[in-house]
């Protein structure tokens, strides 16, 4: 994990500096860590202009549930869905699905949660009422929920470019749930480690920027015209450009994290010397930059304290360096085909937590995971 961590320090903090350097430019002053976000923002607009106002007709939620996140499961895995109304669901705006394999078998149930109500808890999450368990025969009752605000009757739903992204992303975990083919529940689709369980959500995510998939279902709610490419390459910009503040932020918070776990209980500082510690750790990684502090300090750091990360906050950028790894072996093997998704489906996404996940990537990969396609990604390094 250090390793992964301490391979991405040299191009974030490079790029984090370059921008240090052009913000300097456009304020006339040295740039603090308090005037980041506010002229990089400046910066931002005068570059790369592109609002939700600009986005959302392009983003009509049935289709991009249907044209998007279904048409890649199917290009993918050979899925179809198939609308149940006859089945009972806990709040009328909630649709359910039967989900079918490529041979046309019943897979799965998948109930879709989409609206915002004043009952329901904020945020996105994906569950199952129903795990799949070899032992009973039990298929998986699936669920996904989001946020999205309900539009006036007879009014299309229409999203931003992030609640696409959510769709996308809460589907991959209940793929990662449907597929499960393993002896035990508790073994089952997400219960897995975090970076693991966040590893096939995020994978999902890059399906809908894929051109094949984009194209399908980014069409004007009205007129039925594809979004312009233009629009959608300042979307895929606008993804980037901060990408040397925010990385190194959290490689700085990380690499702290790291730091507190990795020394002997005899050899932590005492309470009067704790900034003392923290500066020296981030001296020693290589993050001490004044303009961008750690996304978190020591003594407000809760998450590596309480919230049961000790030593594992790095698992968000773990997961995402899988997830690119994976996203650029598609690519180099012809993208989305469904021999590329049944050979994920089977080393992967079938599996749970019944092996060692870092074994199953290499059955995956034939490889360790490699960090260059997330350099790439987040712009911090040109691809070839």
């Amino acid at each position: 994990a250090e390793k992964a961590l301490t391979d991405l320090v040299p191009a974030a903090t490079a790029q984090a500096r370059r921008r240090a350097g052009e913000l300097q430019s456009l304020s006339g002053h040295p740039i603090t860590a308090a005037d980041w976000q506010y002229y990089n923002e400046k910066l931002r607009q005068q570059r790369i202009h592109v609002s939700d106002k600009d986005l959302r007709p392009y983003f009509e939620l049935n289709r991009v549930l249907n044209d998007g996140v279904f048409f890649a499961a199917h290009k993918l895995y050979g899925l179809t869905f198939k609308p149940r109304t006859d089945i009972p669901v806990y709040h009328p705006d909630i649709k359910v699905f039967e989900v079918f394999d490529q041979d046309g078998s019943s897979l799965a149930l998948l109930y879709l949660d989409y609206y915002q109500r004043s009952s329901k808890s904020g945020g996105a999450w994906e569950d199952v009422f129903l795990a799949q368990n070899a032992m009973t025969g039990d298929k998986p009752v699936v669920f996904n929920v989001t946020n999205f605000q309900k539009p006036a009757p007879g009014q299309p739903t229409l999203l931003s470019f992030d609640d696409v992204t959510t769709m996308f992303h809460e589907f991959g975990h209940a793929l990662h749930s449907m597929f499960s083919k393993v002896p035990y529940p508790s073994l089952a689709g997400t219960n897995v480690p975090r970076d693991w369980a966040e590893y096939p959500s995020q994978f999902n995510e890059h399906w809908a920027t894929d051109p094949t998939v984009l194209a399908n279902y980014a069409r004007h709610f009205r007129t039925g015209a594809p979004m312009p490419a233009a629009l959608m390459a300042k979307v895929k910009a606008a993804g980037s450009f901060n990408q040397g503040y925010d990385t190194t932020e959290y490689l700085s918070a990380s690499l702290l994290d790291l730091a507190w776990h990795t020394i002997p209980l005899d050899g932590a500082p005492a309470a009067d010397k704790v900034d003392v510690f923290e500066k020296a750790a981030l001296h020693r990684f290589q993050v001490d930059l004044p303009e961008v502090p750690p996304r978190y300090r020591s003594t407000y750091f809760n998450h590596i304290w309480e919230e049961g990360y000790q030593s594992g906050y790095y698992a968000y950028l773990w997961s995402e360096m899988l997830d690119d790894d994976t996203f650029y072996w598609f690519k180099a093997h012809g993208g989305l085909t469904r021999e590329n998704g049944q050979r994920y489906r089977d080393k992967i996404l079938s599996q749970g937590n019944s092996l060692d996940v870092a074994q199953l990537y290499r059955n995956f990969m034939g490889r360790e995971p490699s960090v260059e396609p997330l350099l790439i990604e987040r712009g911090l390094k040109p691809a070839h």
